[in-house]
């Protein structure tokens, strides 16, 4: 296993510019509720851990215009020339690499038996499964785990600090951007392949995967979101919480708003 190098952290890179994060929400909400959850939303934790909010909003409008005019019309043009079966292998094959990873992280929450299991996914899918192409370990009820080493941090104690949007990656937090190269990284196929030319392929490939992936997810934000810059902060934080309690997350405390957010923004 190669360690990440300068190109590795720049491949790493591309890879998050496919990152839009939100839930599942149903399209026939009445505007009125989502009015109002919006509301409460931005009065409420969201708020409170995104103390850059200005210098966030400019960095989210930069990825939204990004992704409007490069990566969503080749994710489109993606999913109308390959057919699904190829993409869901596609899928398998990365899925792969993220169960691999997940293993280690399991290892380092002490939490042996779903380690086992993604150890067993790991080792069944890509020896059975044309190097994870085919999701054999699902069809014996082996479930994905996805743990990463932000989620690592936080069983481990760390809070997750302020929300903070980076220009092509993302949503993250302070704890999160610590772990991001290393997710980013070790949870793809690339990071087994030296060459640099296949690196960039297999990212790129990643990338445009993921992306087409979350069009539909997309659009229904699109057409629920009266703010899309909370609607997606919110479910962000709430996801990440979510993962790092593995559902069962305490509720947060109830702490006042800050009377003025800090004057400075990371640079």
């Amino acid at each position: 296993m190669t360690r990440p190098g300068i190109s590795g952290f720049r491949a790493a890179g591309l890879l998050c510019l496919a990152l839009v994060l939100g839930g599942c929400a149903t399209v026939n909400t009445v505007t009125s509720t989502v009015t109002d959850t919006v509301k409460t939303a931005r009065a409420g934790p969201g708020l409170r851990l995104d103390p850059w909010e200005n210098w966030n909003r400019k960095v989210f409008a930069f990825n939204e215009a990004l992704d409007q005019k490069i990566l969503t019309p080749v994710a489109t043009g993606y999913t109308k020339v390959v057919p699904q079966f190829v993409r869901r292998g596609v899928d398998n094959f990365f899925n792969n690499a993220a169960d691999a990873w997940s293993a280690i992280n399991n290892v380092l929450q002490a939490k042996p038996e779903p380690a086992f299991q993604d150890v067993v996914r790991v080792t069944t899918n890509t020896v059975l499964g044309f190097g994870g192409v085919l999701d054999i370990a699902s069809e014996f009820g082996l479930e994905h785990h996805y743990e990463d080493l932000g989620q690592t941090l936080g069983r481990w104690g760390f809070g997750a600090g302020a929300y903070v949007v980076w220009p092509l990656l993302g949503p993250s937090s302070v704890r999160d951007s610590f772990a991001l190269p290393w997710d980013r990284w070790f949870a793809s196929p690339a990071v087994v392949v030296s060459d640099g030319r296949w690196q960039w392929g297999i990212t790129v490939l990643q990338v445009i995967n993921t992306r087409a992936n979350l069009l539909g997810a997309s659009r229904v934000i699109d057409d629920i979101a009266l703010d899309k810059y909370t609607f997606l902060r919110d479910a962000f934080l709430q996801r990440r919480r979510s993962l790092v309690f593995d559902g069962d997350a305490p509720e947060p405390p109830d702490e006042p708003m800050p009377a003025e957010p800090p004057a400075s923004a990371p640079k």
